[in-house]
């Protein structure tokens, strides 16, 4: 190489390395713009964060909605609620997928989650109907309407054995629309973000000041108006689903007995288990939403169970001990996001 060639070359080199020299880091690059959007979905707040110069709240809340349309039973217009009047035996792509995840996790934990607990929610008065409790008699007569083994999908076609089973998918729905949030915004080719839909995430990448996303964990306190904030650990997210059912919340109190949210689709009454919360960590949302409302049927011995044939799953679990002090136990897996 003559010389005139090897100056032009070194100044190209040179140029290369200021380039690279001056390119922001991946903390440096969190400085960037992060937008925020919220609103309400599914009777609650959405929250989402993501590192891109475009807006893209119309995208994901058009998302949400039809994902409203397909699963909400307080749409009445939605696929399921046609459904359950025996309107149409169509399901949409969004709800076969619901149904057949309910399917394995249904298989799963032993009918612990079972989307046709729906007349036994209303019977205790978390559904549409509310009044005087339901009595042993009404209990067993609503029973024979649960058992997702009664209905079947075909291709898109859904047949129910029993034409008065009502599907309910309140307790992965939530779940499901903070995955197709995070799709919209995966499809943008954001790689940090995060997205929160009643408290079930999904995360990616890093936040606004450079770190994995920190998702907190309540304490269990009997809260029905969801002022308790005090945590009792906190995650930290980079890449993941996460999601909580817990009894702390949801709940009423009748003629003294507490009367919680998540029904025993086994025996048709309130779960009353020595879990307390339940977290759970999964590839998807959809996933840790409803193994998580299962576990709190489960109970610590069961779910432990469970998790030792699921893998992909890890599990954070806050209970009552015998003398009713709070305890935690979590897998290896979930321990080692626990942090300050």
């Amino acid at each position: 190489m003559t010389k005139r060639n090897i100056l032009p070359a070194l100044a190209a080199i040179i140029a290369i390395i200021a380039l690279l020299f001056f390119l922001p880091s991946r903390k440096e690059a969190s400085a960037r713009t992060y937008q925020h959007n919220e609103g309400t979905i599914f009777g609650t707040m959405y929250h989402a964060k993501y590192l891109c110069d475009e807006d893209l709240c119309a995208e994901i809340e058009a998302a949400l909605h039809e994902v409203d349309a397909s699963l909400s039973m307080f749409n009445p217009q939605s696929t399921i609620s046609r459904i359950n009047r025996n309107e149409t035996c169509q399901a949409d792509e969004m709800l076969s997928e619901v149904l057949q995840l309910s399917y394995r996790i249904n298989t799963a934990t032993g009918g612990a989650f079972d989307p046709t607990v729906a007349p036994l929610v209303n019977a205790w008065g978390f559904g549409f109907k509310s009044g005087q409790l339901p009595d042993s008699t009404q209990v067993d007569s609503l029973r024979a309407l649960v058992g997702l083994s009664a209905i079947h999908l075909q291709g898109n076609s859904i047949t129910k054995d029993k034409p008065l089973a009502i599907l309910d998918f309140s307790a992965i729905a939530k779940g499901y629309g903070v995955d197709k949030a995070a799709e919209v915004l995966r499809s943008h080719g954001i790689q940090d973000f995060m997205v929160e839909i009643g408290g079930e995430v999904v995360a990616e990448g890093i936040n606004e000041k450079g770190n994995s996303w920190r998702i907190g964990i309540n304490k269990p306190d009997d809260d029905s108006t969801s002022t308790n904030t005090e945590l009792q650990d906190i995650v930290a997210l980079s890449a993941g689903a996460i999601a909580t059912s817990g009894n702390y919340r949801n709940y009423y109190i009748s003629q003294g007995r507490k009367i919680a949210h998540t029904i025993n689709p086994l025996t048709g009454y309130p779960a009353q288990q020595d879990i307390l919360s339940s977290t759970v960590m999964a590839p998807t949302c959809a996933e840790a939403d409803g193994f998580a409302t299962a576990f709190m049927v489960l109970g610590m011995e069961e779910a432990r169970r469970v998790l030792q044939s699921q893998p992909q799953l890890e599990a954070y679990f806050i209970y009552s001990d015998d003398e009713g002090h709070y305890r935690t136990w979590c897998t290896e897996g979930f321990k080692s996001l626990i942090t300050k």
